[in-house]
Order: C-alpha cells, then structure tokens, then sequence
C-alpha cells in the first residue's frame, strides 16, 4: 500500500474506526478493485486539480469518545437552568420517560429515512398520520400536514397560502399585534420579497377586511389574553379575505377550536407536547386548514391507501411536492418536516388521552388563575383578564427590580420593551412552590392552599367538542402498554439501525451514540431561547466553536446557524445576496441562474427571494454547459443577481470547470449560491469558500451526522465570504437592527442538535474527518466498478470516476424487459435493504450513495442484491418468466405471502421470500405488499381511520 495511503489511516487509531466503516484491509481491497494505489491516487482522479486543496486540515486533534463527552458536560455546565416563565410560544414540559427512551434515543427513530419508500416506513407513517390527527382534532380542521419546521415559519407559509387562495386580490396581509413578535418578525421576512404589506395591529379595531388577502390572529394572544374572534372572522370571509389563527394546542383541549370559530388554517407549535425547549428547537409546528385548500398544503401529508392485497396502508400522499411541480412559481420551497418531534408529540396525544391532556390543561390553567387571584390580593394590576396560561402584569416603575428579584430567586420573566410590565407563563412543571415564589416578588406571599380562584376561560369560548376519538389515542395509557405500540411501529420499519441505506445525495451516515448523548442533558435541553444571554453561555462558546471549524472546513469566513433545514438555508443564502446587492445600489439584481438539474428547491427558493429564474443547459456528460452559462451571463450581466450550483453536482461527478463558472458569474456582478447538501464529498479535500464560492448552506442533518429521524429535524446553517456576512439573518432578540430579518422563530434554529456535529468534529479531527470524504468517494466507485457489467454508470469524469455517488442507468431494462425502477426498489426490500434514490435527478435511474460508515461486507451484500436481481432480469430474457410474472413485479414479499394456501406463481416461495444471500435469522419483512400510489391520491385520506369508516371510504 503506498505511504500516502499508510498515513491517511492513521486516522483508524482514534475514533474514527468506529464511524468509517471498512477496515484497513477493506480499504485496501477496494483500491485494488478499482485499480488505484492509493486513496491520494484516487483523489487526484476524482477532484478537479484545479480547486485540490493540498494543506491538511488542520481543526486540531481528534478526541476520544470520554474525552469528548467531559469536555461537553464542562460546557453545557456553563448553561444555567432556571425555572422559565417567558413563554412567549416556548413552555416548560414534562418528557414521559418511556418516549424519550424509546423514541428521541432509540435509533430505530432517529436513523430512518424519510418515508419515500412507504412499504418499509409504516410504523413511522401511523406515527405522523397520529400527529396529523390530534392536530385535525384539536383545530377542528379538515386536514393537517406532517408537520413545519417552527411557529414562525409556519405563519410564514399559511400567509403564502392564504394569498394564493384568497378571492381578494389584495397584497396587504394583516397581523394581530398579539402574535408572538418572532412570528411577526418571521412573517415580515418572507412578505418582503413578495411585495406583500404587512398591517400590524388590532383586530377589532385596526383591521379593515376589504383591504387584505388574509389575516393572521394569535389565540390565546403573545399577553395572555383570550378573545372571541368569531366576528371578525366573518368580516374576513364577508371580503373574500381568509383567516389564519396561531393557537396554543394544550389550550385548545379547553377552548372553542379554530374551525369552529370559522378559520381557514391554524397554525402553532406542538413543542410543549412532551419536547424540551431546547434553546429554541428543534420542534414540531403544525399547519391544518379546511379541505378546500389541501392542494395548497406545504410540506409533507401522510395519507391512507391500499396495499396489492387490498389491505390500508399508509404513505405520503401528494408525494410530488410543489416546489418540483411549480419550481420557480411555487409560493414554498419546504421539502422536510420535523418528523421525530412531531413523532414525540403525537405519542405525547397517544400516551396522555384526550381525558390526560385536558387535565394538564385544567392543571396549568388552574396554578395560573390561582396565581392571578393572589396577585389581585396583593393589589397588583393584572391587565390579563380571560387566559389560559398567561398573564400580562403592570410593574410601572417596579419592574427592574421585580425582574431583579425574579432572576434572584431562579426564575425569567418575560420584559416587555416599553419597561413597564412583565409577563408569567405557567406550564405544567408549575409547582405550588413557584407560584408562591412568585407571589414574593410583588410583597408577602400567601399560602398556595388559602388562595381561591376561579376559572378566567371566558364562557362563550369554552371547548364542548370532542377531540381524539379514534381507538390509538385511548388505548395505550399504561407505559407497558405505550412501550410495546412504540415498539410495533418501530419493528414495521428498516432504518439505518437494520441496514444500508444507500441513497444518493441524502449521505445516511452513521449517527454515533456519543454524539447523540449529550442532546437530552437537561443542561441543554431545558433552557429558553429568549433567557438572558448569561444563562446561556454554554450555548455562546458551542455555536462560537462550531462556526470557527466550519470555517476551517469550508473556507468561508462566517456562519449564521439560524435555518433549520437545507431549503431554508438556500433561502436565507439568497436573501443574503439581495441585500448586499441593494447595499451596494444595485437591487435590481434579479437574475438567478439554475441548472437544469438542479434541486427543485433551488429555484423555489430563488423564487421566494424575488428572484428570476433562467434555466442553464446540462452538457451530456451531466455537467453545467459552461458556454451555456456563460452566454446567458453575459446577456444578463446587468441585472444578474446569482447562479445556484450543487458541488459535486446532483450528477455524482466533481465538474472540471467549476472555478470557472464561478469567475464567469463574478465577471458579470453576480454571486455564486452552492449547495452544500454533497458537502460529504468535500471535507478535507476542497473548500467551497476558497474556489469562488460566496455562500453554501450546509446540510448537518448529512454530512455532520444529525440524524434524519425519519425526515428531520435538519439544520441547515449558511456560510459565507465576509462581504455577505453583514446580511446573515438577524432576530428581533439579539440583532433588531439586522438589514436581514430572521427565517426562523428561534435566534440559533435548532440549537440544541448542533452539539452533535460539534461532537462529531471534535471526535474525528482533520486527519479523521479526511479520511470519512476519501473512504466515501473511494466507497461509490468500488459500486459503480462491481456493477459496471450489470447497471451502466450514467455519469463519469474523464478518468472513469465518480464524486461521493454514482447514478445507475436502469433504464435500458424498462425499454428491454418491461422491468421498471420500481420494481428494483420494491425487490431490495426482499433482500433486507432500503432503495436508493429513485428517480433523481433523471428518470428511470437510481442514484446510490454509500458514506463512509458503511463495511466492505455490507457494501459487497449490496452489491451482491443488486447483482441477483439483474440475474433475474436475465431470468426474463431467457423466457423463464415475463416481467409481470417475476419477483420483481411482485415485491416486496411478506408474511401472507408466505403462508398463503395457494401458490400459483411461476417462481419458488423460497425465490420470493428468500432471495439469494438474505439472512433468513435476521430477514426483514415489509408491513405491506406494494401499496398503490395513485389510489392514495385519488381518494386523500389523511388522519387516522377507524376500520368501519375506513371500509366505507374504499367501497366508494
């Protein structure tokens, strides 16, 4: 083995052999069966020699795995925990244990694939279509996606839908003042390319509903109150106008619910739902609306079909979403959701019952009118008078030394700017004792037990209608019970837990335990996000650390680790471009290049930063047609704003010319926008920053190891050169003067995940983290070279090789043999492996993406799949068997297919069931045979079905 390979392995000594999977050995057999002699030998072959970054990475020595994890309790220990009364949208809450066991800290969650391949994701399907029930219920809505990404953001996208399905037309949208001000702040970033108005105010007295598209009510309102917005509602729909209401979902088990007041959409947060506070995130929100705008729904929606048996089955409904059927005209570029918080709510529903949450409910309610009654006979002037949780309280010139006192005594008031009064948020971790603590603030506290109060729910809002009906949510109280309905759904599944997941451009990597420890230490998952700055000095000196490597990794010069997902990134990246454009007078910048195979976010995002979008050909090679590009910038030069690029390219092959196009984009005024979602195949090796990049988001949720949780949470940070650092997304908490509002409700996003990543780096160091990028890179060509006689290689550069993925062309055997893409997905699952990307970003293939955790052998068991299945097409040529009498046509194979009386198919059961090289101990077996996509679309049906009703609807 040559020296240079010798010495990239050093790195196997520390913890990186724990997450790069092949060994030394493997590493050396699969050079050797691609024919390099060195990992550098292949480098050099793989990455363009002209953006080659010859330096090591220098972020310091790796860690060991205790080292690593004392070093973080010496920095969480720097957090300090107080009792929060901020609210403010975020509350104290109580995480059954046997969720948190089971769900936020069981891999068999947290390292599965978002459900695109339905018949191996039906334990976390019937999790989130039980979320998008309780949501249903709650609101009293029609139909509920599978959750946002936060409060704010979800604001954000019912505004857009509430413009595009308002009958006004209208471009002001009006905003309760008693909306959270993050939601406000959120709201008046997305409106501000869109041309949008933004009317701040009160309701009952402000709002002129023949003016607006929509308008948007906080229920209970930012202070407390609670108010009848029947009336105004009307008015709204007496306009053509469309109602939104921002509602408490833990309130609403108590109070009148938004569709009955006659709201078109509620949205909010499920965060106190049995999620930590987690300095802001991340969390589940939620988006329900009337049927009537279903097709205007962001985000993803679970929904009811049936499988090749007739049997229910679940999958995501409307599966295409906008953002690839509309790109550049779509109103939402979101293309995640927070699936194992919205999870670890809808279990919260699941555990707790209908009857469990109205009595939290009754709880908080109850310590918080106790609370006001002994405020009011201490003489303090409560303004709040119907609540639920809340209280506005005037302190007049009182209040730095009631906020004094507060904080002396272990607890965060809410201060309002105008300085003369607070607020108290009650939750369900209240306990007599800090009711009484509070009392002390205001003079001499009475006794918990003398005060009497009254209910403050006014009466004519008082909830009569029933909520959570269906069987799963008053069943599984007891946690023997809750555990084994956990553990079913989670043994209906095959996550990274069972398997390979080889799908390209999504980088399913290891999540290692000692990275994912420190995410439940109370130390970083019980504090507020708007707590004083000093409480939260652990938090400081992580994003300080962290944005310092990444700088180091990428070549960039700042972070702003704001956005929680990778759209949401691109999103923030451009509106950091148009504002220095118009810093710099030039605002009409409005250009935006994309190639066409690019992301169907990137030219949503464009789309929603006021951008135009102009298409730039692909060459036959996969690559971006530079003289394309470059014609096109030159005719636009004026008014160029950016050109978007994936690197390496959704292609899987590092373009030779990608330091050129960057030029060429400068040349003309513009600002080169890459994609970091293939940044996996970078680290160590070239740095985005240094090759004329001016802004990448990075996928954490990828290549810095946050797990996927089933299709989130994801964070999506962006980095940029220093020139566009001044536009990073600001927030109303910490940078209100910021030419850039926020995306997001919280000023860090997701906070309490990132100590993931920065465990990563910190356990791999630069030798390590090398090393992952040249095993990843090394890993996709030894594929692409054992199955280069049985699946082409769509895309190679001109020495043969592939970046971090390669596409396989399986088209040739539709054209051939009638067998199609799916077919081959639905047959892997038989061989007890997820697919890989289907169909992206060309038809008919699939694009494989190994990583680096994965071994030799289980790549080879891979390999070997994919080999006997193209074994059985050839089963087709020789006339053995047609493609609709084949394995393939019927897979997956399950239980019932094995046990059925009859056999009339002209392949062995054992054929079917058993293909060659599975492991029959271990065998994985699908839930459901193959379910029936456009059944699912034609009859939407997306919360839980009782059997009887469900039976009804596939009788129609």
């Amino acid at each position: 083995m040559a020296q240079d390979t010798t010495q990239a392995l050093k790195a196997l000594d520390s913890f990186a052999k724990r997450h790069i999977g092949p060994t030394r050995t493997g590493i050396e057999e699969m050079l050797q069966a691609i024919g390099v002699e060195s990992l550098d030998e292949l480098i050099a072959q793989a990455v363009p020699s002209s953006i080659l970054h010859p330096e090591p990475l220098d972020i310091g020595p790796a860690l060991t795995e205790p080292e690593t994890l004392a070093y973080l309790r010496t920095v969480a220990a720097k957090n300090k925990v107080m009792t929060s009364l901020i609210g403010q949208g975020y509350y104290g809450t109580l995480v059954p244990g046997v969720i948190q066991r089971n769900i936020l800290e069981n891999p068999a969650w947290y390292t599965a694939y978002t459900p695109y391949q339905p018949e191996i994701s039906q334990g976390r399907l019937e999790a989130l279509i039980n979320f998008q029930t309780m949501v249903c219920d709650l609101t009293g809505l029609d139909i509920a996606n599978a959750s946002l990404l936060d409060e704010a953001t979800a604001a954000a996208e019912a505004m857009a839908m509430a413009q595009r399905g308002s009958k006004s037309k209208k471009t002001a949208f009006f905003v309760d003042k008693n909306c959270h001000p993050q939601t406000i702040a959120v709201m008046q970033t997305r409106s501000k390319p869109f041309g949008w108005t933004l009317v701040i105010g009160d309701p009952e007295l402000d709002l002129e509903p023949t003016e607006v598209f929509g308008a948007i009510l906080q229920y209970p309102g930012t202070g407390g109150q609670i108010v009848d917005y029947r009336k105004v509602i009307a008015a709204l729909h007496a306009a053509g106008a469309v109602a939104v209401m921002a509602a408490d979902p833990l309130a609403l088990t108590l109070l009148t619910s938004p569709g009955e007041l006659g709201a078109d959409m509620a949205i909010g947060s499920t965060q106190r739902f049995g999620v930590p506070m987690g300095y802001g995130g991340p969390h589940a929100a939620f988006l329900a609306t009337r049927d009537d705008f279903k097709r205007s729904l962001p985000g993803r929606l679970v929904g009811v079909s049936i499988d090749a048996r007739g049997n229910q089955a679940y999958r995501l409904a409307l599966q295409t979403r906008e953002q690839h059927i509309r790109r550049e005209k779509a109103t939402s570029n979101i293309c995640t959701a927070q699936v194992l918080l919205a999870v670890m709510a809808g279990m919260y529903a699941v555990y707790h019952g209908p009857e469990g949450l109205k009595g939290i409910a009754a709880q908080v309610h109850g310590v918080t009118a106790k609370l006001a009654a002994g405020l009011a006979s201490l003489g303090v002037a409560v303004e709040t008078t119907a609540f639920f949780d809340t209280l506005t309280i005037k302190t007049g010139a009182r209040t730095a030394d009631i906020v004094a006192a507060a904080l002396a005594a272990g607890m965060n008031v809410r201060q309002y700017p105008s300085g003369d009064k607070i607020g108290i948020s009650l939750d369900e971790t209240t306990t007599p004792a800090i009711v009484e603590a509070i009392w002390a603030l205001f003079g001499a506290a009475p006794k918990y037990a003398d005060v009497v109060a009254t209910e403050a729910l006014p009466a004519n809002l008082k909830r009569t209608s029933k909520f959570l009906t269906h069987p799963v949510f008053n069943q599984y109280h007891s946690e023997t019970e809750m555990l084994r309905y956990m553990r079913r759904l989670a043994d209906r599944d095959l996550a990274l837990d069972r398997a390979m997941i080889p799908l390209g451009s999504c980088t399913m990597k290891l999540n290692a335990t000692t990275e994912m420890i420190p995410v439940t230490w109370p130390e970083f998952g019980n504090l507020h996000p708007f707590a004083p700055a000093d409480q939260a000095a652990g938090y400081a000196e992580l994003a300080a650390a962290l944005e310092k490597q990444l700088c180091a990794i990428t070549g960039y010069d700042a972070f702003s680790f704001q956005p929680n997902s990778g759209a949401q990134g691109e999103y923030a990246g451009l509106l950091a471009i148009n504002a220095y454009h118009e810093s710099r007078g030039e605002g009409h910048r409005k250009i935006c290049l994309i190639p066409a195979s690019a992301h169907g976010t990137n030219p949503a995002s464009a789309q929603m930063a006021s951008m135009e979008v102009v298409g730039v050909k692909c060459d036959e090679r996969g690559n971006v047609d530079v003289e394309d590009l470059r014609e096109k910038a030159k005719h636009y030069a004026d008014i160029l704003a950016a050109v978007m690029i994936t690197y390496p390219s959704t292609h899987g092959v590092f373009e030779e010319r990608v330091r050129e196009i960057c030029e060429i984009v400068h040349e003309c005024g513009g600002q080169v926008y890459l994609d970091g979602a293939n940044l996996n195949a970078q680290v160590g090796v070239v740095y985005p920053g240094k090759f004329g990049a001016d802004v990448s988001h990075l996928n954490l949720h990828k290549t810095f190891c946050i797990p996927h949780g089933g299709g989130g949470p994801g964070v999506g940070p962006i980095g940029v050169r220093a020139h566009l650092a001044p536009y990073l997304p600001g927030h109303p908490q910490t940078s209100p003067n910021s030419p850039v509002g926020p995306v997001s409700a919280a000023p860090i996003g997701s906070a309490s995940i990132l100590v993931i990543s920065w465990a990563y780096i910190l356990l791999m160091g630069g030798e390590g983290l090398t090393l992952a990028t040249q095993t990843a890179i090394l890993s996709a060509n030894y594929i692409a070279k054992r199955l280069e006689g049985h699946y082409p290689t769509l895309y190679k550069n001109e020495h043969g090789r592939v970046a971090h993925e390669c596409i396989l062309d399986t088209r040739p055997l539709k054209a051939s043999f009638g067998v199609s893409v799916d077919d081959l997905a639905k047959r892997l699952i038989d061989y007890g492996f997820h697919a890989p990307t289907m169909s992206f970003p060309v038809a008919g293939t699939l694009m494989v993406e190994p990583t680096e955790s994965e071994s030799k052998a289980e790549i080879d068991r891979f390999c070997d799949a994919m080999i006997a299945m193209r074994d059985e097409i050839r089963q087709i040529e020789s006339g053995r068997w047609t493609a609709d009498e084949s394995p393939l046509h019927f897979a997956p194979h399950t239980i019932p297919d094995l046990v059925d009386e009859v056999w009339d198919r002209v392949y062995t059961r054992a054929e079917g069931c058993y293909p060659a090289n599975t492991r029959r101990m271990d065998k994985y077996w699908a839930p459901v045979n193959r379910i029936d996509n456009a059944y699912g679309d034609r009859n939407l049906f997306c919360s839980c079905p009782p059997t009887a009703e469900y039976c009804e609807v596939i009788s129609e």
